[in-house]
């Protein structure tokens, strides 16, 4: 028995054990302590500086086909992730969140199943050996994915059967890869169809990377098939949400990682022009990649609830790690799947610090909330360290990664790109702020005067997601460490690190000494103020001088409807409204041909099919004989 078949059955043991006793209290603790047990199963693997651990679960499925599982370092670091995500969403689950969540009359049964069926579904995903083993778990993390959004009904049920049109839609594509393959190569195996890929024609090449490539795109929301993940992830219970929000889509990052980049290359997908075009097939990935941070993220800026703020934001950061990504040298790849692990944390800790506020006031609602900071200090600072990540700001770890893409882009020539992307940064900027000035700053509403800050069990795992943000931004080096394992699998050029950043000819990077020095500036400017004793009296928010008038307690001022409504006046039209179009035109069409075919259905004679069908077999089977 391997290592890999201890983690494999601890995360089914998991998943039996919230089938059989998640309806009991004491689910809540023993599923915490599985989650653990299933992160010191993956610890134990060791893959990340050995050779790739193969399990012994070898399944046969066909006559010549089976299905296998072996990690290797970038299963290794998205199963990290992943297990790490389940871990947090459990412990946030566990206590306060479930109490209130279960005298609201829903089942906690069901979210303890959701997440584990999760977590189990992404373990055996992303130790795929094959297409046909990579296939079942990408179907099996789709529908796991889609229970999660259903369980709270109404309109996150809505949100789950939108998403399940995108991901039949995705994994048909994937289906039509396969097959294309299996008929020129024989088999599914990543070896041999790495063997038998110089050998096809450019219509296949061509048709192989269009289906697979769009599957993929659909699995990690890539413009223009993000349309379903906001909504799905914000109307879906608080520890889904953060679950979900944090990794779901890297899944599809993932298997893009393991079929094109490991079996194809950057270096290959630079060479391959789309016809027609005069560009290759990376800049087109690189291209999308940078529209992916720019629409979803000024379509934040938009949002009066704060979760699906969140959410939109999540949707554009993905571009950041496929463009980091096809930049291709040692900076820009190192950027993009470090990015993979800031986004998961802050998303993480920026949700869990929503859902906190939300259970306190009762909304998600920008426009019916303000001035939480001294009531909610702590959940404040978890949102403050977040947005400065999200927004790539020292000294967080979003800022090492967003910089190494930025440096990356400046330096190997592409400032188009480089531009694109510091223009979603602003956005994420905005936006943060939006989020940061509705909820917490301004003036404290009447109703809200009695909020206390959230939970102890509810607080633990933000304060220590917001730690572990602080942490790699101060020392990056473990998890460049991580980086580097990867990028030696993949055969790219690897990141020279240190303790406090990395090195390199252009230009490096010391955490260690931006941190002291920010520190430093913080402790002058605390002594400066403190320090100095100035006579002040304090006033009361109505006594405040607004606009040359004195306010009674009965005025408002912390709508914030429209926030940034002369932006939305000049950009709106052209950034959103056509990928609306898009969709309900593609909805229409949908329609019309289903009801075109029921027609012919239910109104021509069945024996006319059977003949037509039949001329059709005859006539292929003339052709393809050569006859």
């Amino acid at each position: 028995m391997t290592s890999l078949d201890i983690l494999f059955m601890v995360s089914g043991a998991t998943l039996l054990t919230a089938l059989l006793f998640g309806r009991l209290r004491l689910a809540e603790p023993l599923m915490v302590m599985l989650y653990a047990a299933q992160l010191w199963a993956l610890i134990r693997t060791n893959t990340l500086f050995g050779d790739p651990v193969a399990s012994s679960w070898q399944i046969t499925v066909l006559v010549d086909q089976s299905m296998s599982w072996r990690y290797n370092s970038v299963s290794w670091f998205f199963a990290m992730l992943a297990i790490g995500a389940g871990l947090v969403s459990a412990l946030y689950a566990a206590g306060a969140w479930m109490e209130k969540y279960l005298e609201s009359g829903n089942s906690g049964h069901a979210v303890h199943l959701a997440l584990a069926a999760s977590v189990f579904s992404m373990v055996l995903l992303l130790g795929a050996a094959d297409f046909l083993t990579l296939f079942l778990g990408l179907e099996l993390v789709g529908w796991s994915g889609f229970l999660f959004m259903a369980i709270a009904g109404g309109v996150a049920a809505k949100a789950a059967l939108k998403y399940l049109a995108y991901a039949f839609s995705g994994a048909m594509a994937i289906l039509g890869a396969m097959a294309l393959i299996y008929a020129n190569v024989g088999s599914l195996e990543y070896g041999r169809v790495i063997d038998a890929l110089p050998s096809m024609t450019s219509g296949q090449g061509w048709a192989l990377l269009l289906l697979m490539g769009s599957g993929f795109a659909v699995k990690m929301g890539l413009l223009p098939f993000h349309l379903w993940q906001a909504q799905a992830y914000a109307e879906t219970p608080a520890p889904g949400s953060v679950f979900l929000g944090a990794v779901f889509a890297r899944m599809g990052f993932y298997d893009f990682i393991a079929v094109f980049i490991s079996m194809v290359g950057i270096a290959q997908l630079a060479q391959l022009e789309v016809p027609n075009t005069g560009i290759s097939s990376r800049e087109l990935l690189a291209w999308l990649a940078a529209f992916t941070i720019i629409l979803p993220t000024y379509t934040a800026l938009k949002q009066q609830d704060a979760r699906y703020l969140l959410t939109w934001l999540g949707v554009g950061q993905g571009g950041y790690m496929l463009l980091g990504l096809m930049v291709g040298d040692a900076g820009g790849t190192a950027g993009g799947l470090l990015h993979v692990f800031s986004f998961a944390i802050t998303q993480a800790a920026l949700l869990m610090a929503v859902f906190a506020v939300m259970y306190r006031t009762g909304t998600s609602d920008l426009n019916m909330m303000g001035g939480l900071a001294r009531r909610m200090p702590w959940s404040f600072a978890v949102v403050l360290l977040g947005f400065f990540s999200l927004a790539g700001l020292p000294p967080m770890a979003g800022f090492v990664s967003k910089w190494l893409i930025y440096r990356s882009l400046a330096s190997e020539g592409m400032p188009l790109l480089l531009v694109a992307s510091v223009i979603g940064t602003v956005g994420t900027i905005l936006a943060g702020y939006r989020l940061i000035y509705s909820m917490f700053l301004g003036r404290l509403r009447i109703e809200q005067e009695g909020v206390r800050e959230a939970p102890p069990s509810m607080l633990a795992p933000m304060l220590a997601v917001a730690g572990v943000l602080l942490m790699v931004g101060f020392l990056p080096s473990p998890i460049l460490n991580w980086v580097a394992a990867i990028q030696a699998q993949l055969g790219l050029p690897v990141v020279d690190y240190y303790p406090g950043g990395f090195s390199d000819p252009r230009g490096d990077l010391n955490m260690i000494w931006i941190v002291s020095v920010l520190l430093a500036g913080l402790g002058l400017a605390a002594l400066a103020v403190f320090g100095i004793r100035v006579r002040s009296k304090r006033v009361h928010a109505p006594g405040s001088l607004t606009g040359g008038h004195f306010p009674d307690a009965e005025t408002r001022h912390g709508y914030v409807d429209s926030f940034y409504a002369g932006l939305m006046q000049l950009i709106g039209p052209w950034y959103c409204d056509p990928f609306a179009w898009l969709e309900r035109a593609l909805v229409s069409g949908v329609r019309f041909v289903s009801s075109s075919v029921n027609r012919l259905y239910r109104y021509v004679q069945p024996t006319v099919f059977l003949l037509a069908t039949a001329v059709a077999v005859v006539a292929w089977a003339i052709n393809a004989g050569g006859f």
